[in-house]
């Protein structure tokens, strides 16, 4: 068995970017340890499936404002930015929405999910502290079976930074445009079997748009104990978040004027404001030289309060959950290269969630009205409580066939209940005395249960001391969001109940690594059912099917002793696999008429660009000191479901540079949009009536900053 000392100095190895530099005489070496991928550190080439990775170098040079800047540096992965810190997240699919979009990602921290699995949130990632991670680990398609709900698209595992094994302490300033200003701060030491690490980190944005702006606040604390038999990792973190958000502009290629764009926020009433706390400790103990178990209790808490600008009415919506769980498992190596992880995760949530409008129905307040009535009628659309309990056994084998063939199978089983209790009159919400054509629908109280099986089956093949390739077969499966269930619209929909999502996927790939020139290439095909999300008519459909198939690239080539070039590119179909009449407006010039048109079985779903890419040169110009030019494209896509309306994508340029004065001080500066591209970091196509609209990409912007340690 590891001793704790090698395990703690294997963690910080593998919390390494793919794409960070380790420079030794004129050999240029990418590390090639992972630890997502069966919870424990493991060497890529034996990974039967993908695991890309940003590195906390890498962290360190973006030095993002949100993270879609370092998310979007790795194959597969677009990750959306909307206003302040919110952001959609596409892996392996469409930038999605609403419960999907929420439920189809597992974000976690340290193999920690951030949030319950029935009520994650699509803006999840800001809760993470990845502006002092240690790295940021992401698995494109389906987790294996270590993991559970919501890893059916892809999981994103941010690492926290060990403790230093001497006293570390750094403080890190910066500013920018529209008063950004940034702060950074940690410390650290071990002495003798105990190491710690507190790490904080503040930023007060004014926004780039009139009314907007955001002030953000997290504090991460680590503490690890490394004994002879035992070993703990203890992490505690709290984050923040107030923002005043800017609205969509509207009207179609609005982001091409962004004098009009920052003079006025469509929604100035909008906000978000956000507050979470986790503690986990991971206990190992050492059974034997082969054999050990690990136990990680955690709690959770999570609240959040935001004005829902994106939809008529502008309903405020509270929600807030508290979750106690366990991961448990048992590691065995067996004679021959094998290995064994069987283990069970359990966890037991209280949640709960309002939704209050408090704009009138014109219909109702002015007697002179003579146009339809408002479906999003004033009053408490919703209020309801939900105790959710998981039960997930599972088992996770690896066996050496040959001396360069491995074979990786799994099996999860995992049980969900949902105890839902409607704190409301329930069916059609009837508001100021009259449904006034409602569409909010308010189940009466209830039980549900799902349970899923999750197998996984894998194989790598050694080619070379550096290559191997790995063909991957993973199914992933969620229990619907309490969202889906329990917050139900359209008329129409009243009898239709959320069925668990299910996605079969197999991948082929791959890859090299160690010094010199390092790639990997993978090609995937998913299918994917009982898809529930809202079409353009706003009626909730349980029962779609889609595909996704694609290429992915990434490599990293040094080249002229100081120069290298590396980056990612994606080529990907995001399609429907079923037929299905759906309404869609003509646009804001149409009125009220609406056009019919469908979705069909091989259209292109919404915000699926077919490729993307992000394209690097870097320059190591002086020892410890680096600049980086990056090109970022994104191609055109369909911003409605029936491929009528689409955004021509975009091609920006970031310039960034690092410098180490001395031992102690560094200087950097970037500037974001180098060529003042007219771009939306977004575009959507709402219905009925509502038209184009976009988040716009800011213009051309400087930052410039400083780190001082001591």
């Amino acid at each position: 068995m590891f001793s704790l000392r090698k395990i703690t100095l294997l963690v910080t190895i593998a919390s390494s970017c793919a794409s960070s530099l380790v420079i030794a005489d004129s050999d240029v070496m990418l590390d090639n340890l992972v630890v997502t991928g069966t919870r424990s550190e493991t060497a890529l080439l034996d990974l039967a499936g993908n695991t890309a990775k940003v590195s906390g170098d890498d962290i360190d040079l973006v030095r993002a404002d949100n993270i879609t800047e370092v998310m979007n540096r790795l194959p597969g992965v677009m990750v959306q930015r909307g206003n302040g810190q919110e952001h959609l997240t596409a892996i392996r699919s469409p930038a999605l929405t609403g419960g999907a979009g929420a439920g189809s990602f597992l974000y976690m921290q340290d193999g920690v999910p951030l949030r319950a699995a029935g009520f994650a949130n699509v803006n999840g990632l800001f809760e993470a502290d990845a502006e002092q991670a240690a790295a940021i680990e992401v698995v494109r398609g389906p987790g294996s079976a270590l993991y559970g709900s919501n890893a059916v698209h892809g999981l994103v595992n941010v690492l926290t930074r060990a403790p230093s094994l001497e006293l570390e302490r750094v403080v890190d300033v910066s500013v920018g445009p529209h008063d950004l200003y940034k702060f950074k701060g940690t410390v650290s030491d071990t002495m003798g079997a105990h190491g710690y690490r507190l790490s904080v980190n503040g930023t007060t944005d004014g926004g780039w748009i009139a009314d907007s702006g955001f002030d953000q606040q997290k504090l991460t604390f680590r503490h690890d104990y490394l004994g002879d038999v035992n070993s703990f990792q203890t992490t505690f973190s709290a984050a923040n978040l107030n923002q005043k958000t800017a609205g969509y502009a509207t009207g179609l290629d609005a982001y091409k004027d962004t004098e009009a764009v920052k003079a006025e926020n469509e929604d100035p009433d909008a906000y978000r404001d956000v507050k979470s706390a986790r503690l986990a400790t991971r206990w190992e103990h050492d059974l034997t030289d082969s054999s050990y178990f690990s136990v990680t209790p955690y709690l959770r808490h999570t609240e959040m309060d935001f004005f829902m600008h994106f939809l008529p009415g502008n309903p405020v919506e509270k929600n807030e959950h508290d979750s106690v769980g366990l991961l448990s498992a048992y590691y065995r190596e067996l004679d021959g290269g094998h290995n064994i992880i069987v283990g069970l995760d359990l966890e037991y949530t209280q949640g709960e969630l309002s939704e209050i409008q408090t704009k009138l129905d014109p219909a109702v307040g002015d007697p002179d009205y003579s146009g339809p009535p408002n479906k999003y009628v004033q009053g408490t659309h919703y209020d309801y409580d939900v105790d959710a309990t998981v039960i997930a056994p599972y088992i996770h084998t690896e066996w050496q066939l040959a001396e360069q063939t491995r074979l990786t199978a799994g099996l999860r089983f995992e049980h969900t209940r949902y105890e839902y209790d409607n704190n409301v009159t329930g069916g059609t919400a009837a508001i100021g005395g009259t449904k006034l054509g409602s569409i909010f629908f308010r189940p009466d109280s209830r039980t549900d249960t799902f349970n899923e099986f999750s197998p996984k089956l894998g194989l790598v093949q050694s080619l070379t001391e550096d290559t191997s390739a790995f063909i991957n077969l993973a199914r992933g499966n969620r229990a619907p969001q309490t969202t889906d269930l329990y917050r139900m619209r359209g008329e129409s929909n009243f009898d239709i109940t959320a069925d668990s999502e299910t996605v079969d996927s197999i991948e082929v790939g791959v890859r090299k690594v160690g010094i010199g020139v390092q790639y990997e290439a993978t090609t995937f095909y998913m299918k994917k059912k009982d898809y529930f999300f809202r079409d353009s008519a706003n009626d909730n459909v349980p029962d779609g099917k889609t595909k996704h198939y694609g290429i992915e690239l990434s490599a990293f080539i040094p080249f002229a002793e100081q120069f290298d070039l590396g980056g990612s590119f994606t080529y990907a179909r995001h399609q429907y696999d079923f037929d299905r009449e759906v309404l869609i407006t003509g646009g804001p010039d149409a009125g009220d008429v609406n056009e019919p048109t469908s979705i069909t079985d091989g259209d292109d779903m919404d915000t699926a660009p077919r490729h993307i890419a992000n394209i690097r040169l870097g320059w190591n110009y002086a020892p410890e000191s680096r600049a980086e030019l990056e090109w970022v494209h994104v191609s055109r896509y369909y911003t409605d479901d029936g491929n009528v309306h689409s955004y021509n994508g975009h091609d920006v340029l970031n310039l960034r540079i690092n410098y180490q004065v001395n031992s102690n001080v560094t200087v950097y500066g970037r500037i974001n949009n180098l060529l003042n591209t007219e771009y939306a970091e977004r575009a959507d196509y709402k219905n009925p009536g509502g038209g184009d609209r976009y988040f716009v990409g800011e213009e051309r912007s400087l930052h410039i900053g400083a780190s001082y340690s001591f």
